[in-house]
Parts: structure tokens; sequence; C-alpha cells
């Protein structure tokens, strides 16, 4: 569809080297249109009204010596000097007519590209800078784009107003910010098929984690209706996470997903209006359901993932994207409207650790998305308007109900930002990331909770969720240079139970998880007792009934609902430190834990000790638990099999007699989870006096041991671990205790099986840590926060014992 107009060019002719000609944004689409398109990936037709259009026309008006005028000597930190300035160039740009042959080829592409798609159609007319979604810096928000526009003179004022955009107070100030002549970037403009997301849905896609820069995930977000509210944050989306790895190897399945409030949806106002959108309230049933299918998140993943490729394979590097895509809800297809590097993830450096620690935590005022993993102290600034924005002062907290790009000037002054609406692929979290300063997005109230002249604390540091502390909380940094820390002989692994932690804490050095706890999952993310999720008809709570609904809403079934929160968080554990082992230990609740669970009550026995109770493996084949236990199995078969994710191994934990673990075994064996098959490897916590007095019987069961150092130190010494009053007899050093570990070690070596340690001893004493390495344990699985200063013991105790450490 190439033609020779000096004006005009269609995708179909442009690729990426044509950014001179028609701008960053243009450039990709015509890339992706062209080389992508015939791979399945659906991107709208269109044309591009190229540079050379624009620098014609102000050429024609002699317009460049009153633009160098308005901006000439402009100090952008003067907010009202650059309104005044920035105004007065976009008038001069917009009332330069466009010349008769640049209006002539624009209207007859118009008239082309209406054959192609019929009578009805509306375009989407969008600015497309010359020195835009360059590698190293994205103009992304900077000018505008107009939608949903019909007919032939409304198509030719957009395109001027287009043209006026590269003058708006934001585009300026950034231009300044990042080296940029103004009058060396041109600009293009794209018109292209209007995709109907205003009857369907729309988002982002990152070809990596935009927290972490974890390249292995595709990260999707979408809501309702046209995709400004996602890019804005005045909506907080679906979110959607598929594994790379496990993708490519044909296992299509959700990694994680996150059901968003969309609590609004943009729409146009009506025919007569042309583009002119309003947002009207979500409809209640379509909040409570995800606003794409699965299906739809793998097809918007596959996209993702070749438009990585084919940019990553023409820059000989691999280039993590940034996609724009949009539901047409006419034709029900999936295109992706738009693409650029990503440019802010992508460059974090992975050789640095810098871990903030806060010296204590408080009630917190707000809480919401963490954007980055710093802390930040300052006095809180509530804008409320944009009219206010003159009133911020460098170094405080910006709070906000969201934040717009024309605010982008402030923000860069802020120590950091915080949001009551906004998700984290939204402009204050796109912002924050690339001035490296704490965000918190997303948290409802913050604005009502948080005063201006308040002094507070912006917390990060604790995983995905962000907290807003009242008053300054002391933190401390510490940083390592990960490239210049050596391995030890011992394997070291991590403890983890929060899946909101683990993109982060792969960057740990580490040789996988030893020790993932399910029952931060149970608690945090799915709340409900497994058996009220079976019976429900036992619960006699309205209440209760009322929680189980609202939280399996999006789900099949109640137990739909389990099965995958349950699978898609020990997933995402499994997927951050793939291929690397990741042993989960099935549930460990005690009956007081259990009872506390929505519904628990109604299934759990009240017990006097429940640490020696009803816990463990006992429950696992026990009438009062066993379908309880089989939705724990079916998701950790659903994790293995059809996530793919097969360097999970399952631990048993609390089993205190051999003919319990080979009850257990058989129950595992019919939920699909039999030792051996698919590669399956299953441990046993080796906790329990009798477990090591038994270790040879044990070991012909199982694939290796955890040693559990807690609770055979409690058990060792009598001592209840839950107790105060008793508490200065509990201590991991004791002879008794370190001669049964000693044991421990022995007897697994003994029986070739894999041995290791989870409690917390070694991460509190190093003392304990060397005797370990003395005795040869395989592994030690330590808390995050202590991996680093272990490691470097366990170096020491290793050069002593005169044992190499691995090579780098």
């Amino acid at each position: 569809m190439s033609q020779p107009d000096e004006y005009i060019r269609w995708f179909s002719s442009l690729s990426i080297a044509d950014v001179p000609l028609v701008g960053g944004k243009n450039a990709s689409l015509g890339e992706m249109y062209r080389e992508l398109t015939p791979q399945g990936v659906r991107v709208p037709n269109g044309f591009a009204v190229t540079a050379e259009a624009y620098k014609t026309t102000l050429d024609q008006a002699a317009a460049w010596p009153a633009l160098r005028e308005a901006l000439d000597g402009l100090n952008a930190a003067d907010v009202d000097d650059l309104a005044s300035r920035a105004r007065t160039a976009r008038e001069l740009v917009y009332n330069a007519p466009l010349p008769g042959a640049v209006r002539t080829q624009i209207l007859e592409a118009y008239r082309r590209l209406a054959a192609e798609y019929g009578d009805t159609l509306t375009v989407a007319v969008r600015s497309s800078a010359t020195a835009e979604d360059l590698p190293t810096a994205s103009f992304a928000g900077q000018h505008e784009t107009y939608l949903n526009i019909a007919g032939e003179e409304r198509l030719l004022d957009s395109v001027r107003q287009c043209f006026a955009s590269l003058f708006k107070d934001r585009a300026i100030a950034y231009r300044i910010e990042n080296g940029f002549d103004h009058f060396k970037v041109f600009l293009s403009v794209g018109v292209m098929k209007m995709v109907r997301s205003d009857l369907a849905s729309s988002g982002v896609i990152f070809s990596l984690d935009t927290e972490t820069g974890f390249r292995d995930v595709v990260f999707i977000t979408g809501a309702y209706g046209l995709g400004e509210n996602v890019v804005q944050g005045t909506v907080d989306p679906d979110e959607f996470y598929v594994f790379k790895p496990t993708f490519k190897q044909g296992r299509r399945t959700v990694l994680r997903r996150s059901l968003g409030g969309k609590e609004i949806m943009m729409v146009y106002s009506g025919a007569a209006t042309g583009d002119t959108t309003r947002n009207v309230p979500t409809p209640e049933a379509d909040r409570q359901h995800f606003c794409v299918s699965d299906d739809e998140v793998m097809q918007l993943a596959d996209a993702a993932i070749r438009i990585e490729e084919h940019y990553s394979g023409k820059a000989g590097h691999p280039v993590p994207m940034d996609v724009e895509w949009a539901k047409d809800g006419i034709d029900g297809q999936l295109y992706m409207v738009q693409a650029r590097p990503e440019t802010v993830a992508s460059r974090q450096s992975t050789a640095m650790l810098d871990e903030y620690q806060l010296e204590r935590k408080d009630k917190p005022l707000a809480s919401g998305r963490a954007v980055g993993n710093k802390v930040a102290v300052g006095k809180a600034r509530v804008i409320s308007d944009v009219a206010h924005l003159n009133e911020f002062k460098p170094g405080e907290i910006l709070v906000a109900e969201t934040t717009m790009p024309d605010w982008g000037t402030v923000m860069k002054t802020a120590g950091g930002v915080v949001t009551n609406r906004g998700g984290r692929t939204c402009h204050a979290a796109i912002v924050a990331r690339e001035i490296g300063v704490p965000a918190i997005v997303g948290c409802g109230n913050a604005t009502t909770e948080i005063r201006t002249g308040d002094e507070i604390t912006v917390s990060c540091a604790e995983g995905d969720v962000g907290r807003v502390y009242p008053g300054a909380i002391p933190f401390k940094v510490t940083s390592t240079d990960l490239s210049t820390l050596q391995m030890p002989a011992t394997h070291m692994m991590v403890n983890i139970g929060n899946p909101e932690t683990a993109f982060k804490t792969r960057f740990l050095p580490n040789d996988g998880v030893g020790l993932a706890r399910m029952e931060f999952i149970v608690a945090e993310y799915i709340k409900v007792h497994p058996m009220t999720l079976v019976h429900p008809e036992r619960i006699d709570d309205v209440a209760v009934h009322a929680t189980i609904d609202l939280l399996s809403r999006a789900y099949a079934s109640p137990s739909d609902y389990f099965v995958r929160q349950l699978s898609e968080g020990v997933g995402t554990i499994a997927a951050a430190f793939y291929p690397k082992p990741v042993i989960v230990r099935m549930s460990d609740f005690k009956t007081n834990e259990y009872a506390s669970l929505v519904g628990g009550a109604w299934f759990e026995p009240k017990e006097e000790n429940p640490m020696l109770g009803f816990r463990g493996a006992a429950r696992y084949s026990h009438p009062a638990y066993a379908e309880g236990f089989a939705l724990e199995c079916r998701a950790m078969k659903r994790v293995r099999e059809d996530m793919g994710l097969t360097n999970v191994r399952l631990m048993i934990p609390f089993c205190r007699r051999v003919g319990e673990a080979e009850d257990v075994l058989q129950a595992m064996a019919g939920h699909g989870l039999a030792r051996g098959e698919n590669g399956l490897e299953i441990y046993m916590m080796c906790e329990i006096p009798n477990n090591v007095i038994q270790v040879d019987a044990f070991a012909k069961l199982f694939d290796g041991f955890s040693i559990g150092s807690n609770d055979l130190t409690q058990l060792t010494l009598g001592v209840d671990r839950d107790s105060d009053i008793v508490a200065f007899d509990f201590d991991e050093r004791d002879p008794g205790v370190l001669d049964m570990i000693r044991m421990a070690i022995e007897g697994a070596k003994r029986n070739g099986r894999h041995v290791g340690i989870c409690g917390q001893a070694p991460s509190d004493y190093p003392e304990v840590a060397r005797f370990l390495v003395e005795h040869g344990i395989d592994s030690i699985s330590l808390n995050p926060d202590s991996m680093i200063r272990t490691i470097r013991d366990v170096l020491e105790v290793e050069r002593k014992l005169n044992i190499a450490p691995r090579a780098s």
C-alpha cells in the first residue's frame, strides 16, 4: 500500500529505521504492521503524516522566528512562565494552515483507509515525535492523541492539534531536562483504524516485571473502556503475569493474577461530539470479573513475546518492551496499538543490591501497591487540583488522587509519591521509577488520612504492599556488590512465603528455595479455611457466606478459587527461582491458626496445646481434613503439570511416625502426586526426635530431609516455643539439640539423601552455621535479610576448613 507521496507513508512501507521521518511511535507501528502481522500479531492499519509535513506547515506560515522568541530564555522550573510560553507556542503552530499538498495527501490516504474498512470507519489520530520512544528516553504521554475521529475536516483539525501538542508544557519541560533541542524535534501524526475498546477493554503490557526488572515474565494490565484510565492511573486495573520459559514450552497458563477494582471506564460521549470522552461507573458485575479471559491473556502474552523477540533480534541484544493493547468491542479481536522499548526497569543494575529496612513499624495511615523498593521520609503535600501545584516544595511527598503528565515537572522534585488511584503501570508509577523515588499507588484513602505538613514515612521495602507510616521512622540501607561475592561450597537457599517478594528475592545470591511456606498464601490471599470452601453448606453464618461469595466471585467455584490462588502463589515463587529447586512445604497450620481463617471455627477442634496437636502430616489423611488436603494436592499438581514448573519439590511437615508417612504418600499418589512420577521429589521435615531416631526408615520413603531446628529444639528440650515464660530455655545451641542435628545429617548422608536446614538457627547464630558446615550439611536455607551476612560467615568457616568456594 506504499506510495511516493512526500507527506504520507503507509504503515506497510515503514520500519523502525524511519524514526527521523515519522517519529518513534509511527516507526514502531509500521515495523510491527509489516513484520509481525504475518506472525499473527494484530495491528490496525493506517498511515503516517510525516515530520516533513509538520516542517513544511511551519515553513510556509513563517512561524519559526515567533516560536523561537516564545521559548527563548525559558526557565522550565517556573511553572507559570512555562504555561504562558507554551500556550503561545501552541497557538502559533495550531494557527499555521496546512499547505494544500499536505491537506490533499492526508485526505486521499484517509479515503483509501475508509475503502478498506468501510464507511463506518473512525480513526485514532496520534502524535509521534521524531525523538520519541528511544531506548534512552521515553516521551510517553507528552503529546496528544485524538480518538474516534470521523469526517475529513475533523481529521485535519486533529492533525493540527497534534502538531501544536509538541509544545505542551510537559513536552517542553521533558525536552529541556533530557537535552533535546526544541527545533530539532519534529512531529509526525499517525492515522489508524480506531479500535473500539470503549466497548470492551484495553491496557498495557510489559515484557518484564516493572518493579524488579525480572525478565522471564510478561506483565499485563487491563481495565474496561479506553486505555487512558490505565495509563494515567485513574483506575485500579486487573493484573496478570505469564512466565515466558514455560509458555514457550507450550504451558499456556496464567502464572499469577490480581482482580483490580476497575471503578470507572472511559467511553465516548456520543456520535455528535466525536472524540469527546467521559468516565462512567463500571457495572458492578463487570468489576467482579477479569476484563479479559485466560485465553485472551495468552494471546496478549504471545504478542508481547513476539514483539520483544523481533526488536531484540534487530538490536542484537535483549530489548524489553512496553506495549499498549486494545480489544475491539465490535469484532472481538485484540490489537497491539503501540510498542516502545521499556526504558526504566530494564536498565536497573543487578550487580549492586541495596536493601532498605525500617527500624520499627507502626500502624500505617494508608497502604497500596509499592513502586520500587526504597524508603523516603518527608513532609506531605496534598494536591487536590493542578492549580495548587505551584505550592509544592522540592523534597516533599506528593499526595494526590492521581497524577497527570502535566505534573511531571513538579514530580521530578518530589521525595516520594502517594496516590489514591492507579496500578503499577500508571503515570505516577512510571515517573517514580524513572526518577528513582518510592511511590505507593492505589491507596484509596491517602488524601483523607494524610494532611499537608504531616511528616510521613513512605515504605516500599516490604514487598508488593507499600505503606505510609506517620512520623519519621528511622531506616537503614545496606549495599552489597554482588559481582564480587563468592558462593560457598555449601548450597545457600532462601526461605520465602510471600509471592509478592519472590521476584525481588531471586536477585539475591542463592541456590533455590529451601522452604516455601504455603501458610502465608492461604492466610493472606485465600483467607478462607479449605474445608469451608469444600462444604459451605455446613456454615450457618450469613457473613461467612457473603465473604466466600465476594472472594470467589471471579472463579468457577469456591474450590477452584482455592486451587488457583494457591497454585498461582506457589507458581510465582517457583517461576522466580526457575529452574533452581523450590521446596514447598505442605500446610502446617495449627488448629488455632486454622480456626482464625474464614469459616475455620466450624471445622477445627479446640486444643489445649495446638503446638503438639492436630497439625502437619496427621491431618492429611484424616477424615476431618482429607478433602482440604486434596485441594492442596490439586494446586501443587497444577503448578507442576499445567504450569510446567517441575522445579517444585514437596515437603511433609511434622510427620511423627513411619506409618503416618506411608499414609500421606499413598494419599498424595491418589491425588496425582506420586513420588518419582514426572520427576517429583518428596522431602520430609526432620523436626521430631523420632525422625532422627528412625532416619533410616524414613529415608526409604523420602528423597531428602530438611531439618526444622525450631520444632526440633522445642521437642528435644521440652520447651513450648510459644510460651514467653520458658522462652529463656529455648536455645538451638544446646549440646543436646546440636547432637540431634548431627545425627540427622549423618543419617541422611548414610542413606544417600539430601539434607538441609530451614530453621531460624543459622540465621540468628553464626556458630550454628559453623557447626552445620563442619558436619557436612548439603544446604542452609535462610531468611532473605540474613542471606548476605550468613554467606560471608559460611565462606569464612569453609576457609578455615580448607573447603574451596565455588568457582564464579
